[in-house]
């Protein structure tokens, strides 16, 4: 008999993959590609809309002219959380770019509900905090800058999503306008309380609620593949639909991990909690998964610039790529008191400070280019570090451990840096890919199949090495600049 696989699509901000997994979480294939980003002004991140769904079908005809006579019983996607696109309903063209979660075009937007007094509401209902990272200001922004558009969704005539919606309907052709709990949960415009679309977040930020996908438990039968749309073979179901992040937590969470911080353009640390947590931290509460009527609800932080930071410092300082940067960083025992403060798209959680730049300071005449170089790693590490403090605060206890994935995992002494600056125990389970993992599984389960994942994952562990004063010293030093960004963005960067 054919072993029947499910095809897990990851589509991320930059790379998107495209695996077979086997009902055991074996991976069979595997195939990517570089996904692109435009930086049109300062703060404004977008990608072409239309070159995501083609980078995804191609990767779909690459994997199935590869996979031969194998039979792919799903498909499953995961996808880059808090990117919105929106198009028109009768074509499936987009309206405007796909705006990325690391966008700040809609910061004026926040700003004056804020200064409305509309923060605590918007919280209190979406569990999120005020902040452009979240699509619901940005939908309102294309609907005002694009001309027509606004008299054009209230005539019904536009279809809004985030990414996994924007997969969904060309997949089915226009069939199907669907997203799941989690990426719901994520755009400001859902409730936690009532697990709908909320009337008064909509009317907040001006939003027409007729623009917005159905709303459906992650692992559900969200719709099938139409004719001649792909490579697949027509009606092969798409069983599962769920934001990247939350697909991680999910593959982790079969090997017992609690707390998870998948570490790739940017940075989110999550963890499953009993019911919804309200942050009084800076986190963000939020819907990790939902299996039927099961919701499992999360606490959250996302860091807007991360494994991003590496890319960005080793172009700064003239390096061929990350590799070479963290070659340079181990060639010094400390940073020399430089501190990188990596807010090249404001700072996230638990800060939240859209307008914060970045920064480098501590020099003197005795740093060089290494010292840079590993204070870019550090940085890294420092950052998780301030929202492991924030989830610790809010849950009353000291989780011990943090299991880890994403690219930048790879790197070695930034787990050591990462163990060392936080003083607990990093876990590096064997799972290269744990976003479409996640996904698969949850396909692989609502199926019948045997949960995908299954299968021992051996892990590397990282334990803390580093002294104490030490620590405090580089801790410190990073808080300080980090308070120092906040203060500049508050007085209009003097």
């Amino acid at each position: 008999m054919t072993e029947r696989l499910v095809l897990a699509i990851d589509q991320g901000t930059t790379n998107t993959k495209a695996l077979l997994v086997a009902p055991d979480g074996s991976v069979r294939l595997s195939r990517s590609r570089a996904m692109s980003l435009d930086y049109p002004q300062p703060g404004w991140v977008e990608q072409s809309a239309s070159d995501i769904w083609e980078t995804v079908a191609g990767l779909i005809a690459e994997v199935a002219a590869a996979a031969g006579p194998a039979d792919i019983a799903a498909v499953a996607i995961s996808n880059q959380r808090e990117t919105i696109v929106v198009w028109d309903a009768a074509t499936g063209h987009p309206i405007g770019p796909a705006i990325i979660w690391q966008c700040r075009r809609s910061a004026d937007r926040c700003n004056a509900l804020r200064a409305a007094g509309h923060e605590a509401e918007i919280a209190a209902r979406s569990g999120l905090g005020l902040d452009p990272l979240f699509p619901a200001a940005k939908i309102a922004w294309l609907l005002d800058e694009t001309p027509g558009a606004r008299a054009r969704a209230e005539r019904g005539e536009l279809k809004c999503g985030t990414i996994d919606s924007w997969l969904l309907w060309n997949l089915t052709a226009g069939g199907v306008h669907a997203t799941d709990h989690g990426n719901a949960s994520r755009t400001q415009l859902f409730n936690l309380d009532t697990l709908s679309w909320d009337a008064d977040l909509a009317r907040l930020f001006d939003v027409p609620l007729s623009l917005l996908p159905a709303v459906m438990p992650s692992d559900s039968r969200f719709g099938a593949v139409a004719h001649g749309v792909t490579a697949l073979r027509d009606h092969t179901p798409i069983h599962a639909m769920i934001g990247d992040s939350h697909a991680a937590l999910f593959a982790h969470a079969a090997s017992g991990a609690r707390l998870k911080v998948t570490i790739g353009t940017g940075s989110s640390l999550m963890t499953a909690t009993d019911g919804r947590v309200r942050s009084s931290h800076g986190l963000s509460s939020t819907i990790a998964w939902s299996q039927g009527d099961a919701v499992q609800h999360a606490l959250e932080g996302n860091i807007s610039v991360s494994g991003q930071a590496a890319a960005f410092a080793a172009t700064l300082l003239g390096l061929p790529d990350e590799e070479a940067l963290t070659s340079l960083a181990a060639s010094v025992d400390d940073s020399d008191g430089v501190v990188f403060v990596p807010a090249l798209a404001g700072l996230g959680a638990p800060h939240w400070c859209s307008d914060a730049r970045g920064a480098i300071t501590g020099l003197s005449l005795s740093s060089g280019r290494a010292h840079v170089a590993r204070a870019t790693l550090e940085a890294i590490a420092l950052q998780i570090g301030d929202v492991v403090a924030a989830l610790d605060a809010d849950l009353g206890a000291r989780l011990p451990e943090l299991s880890v994935d994403g690219g930048a995992t790879r790197n070695a002494l930034l787990m050591q840096l990462l163990a060392d600056l936080l003083d607990r125990e990093i876990v590096r389970p064997a799972i290269a890919e744990a976003s479409a993992l996640g996904a698969a599984r949850l396909a692989g389960e609502a199926l019948g199949l045997a949960a995908a994942g299954s299968h021992s994952v051996q892990a590397e562990r990282f334990a803390p090495a580093m002294a104490a004063e030490r620590r405090a010293r580089v801790v410190r030093r990073w808080r300080d600049a980090v308070a120092s960004a906040v203060r500049d963005a508050a007085q209009g960067g003097t």
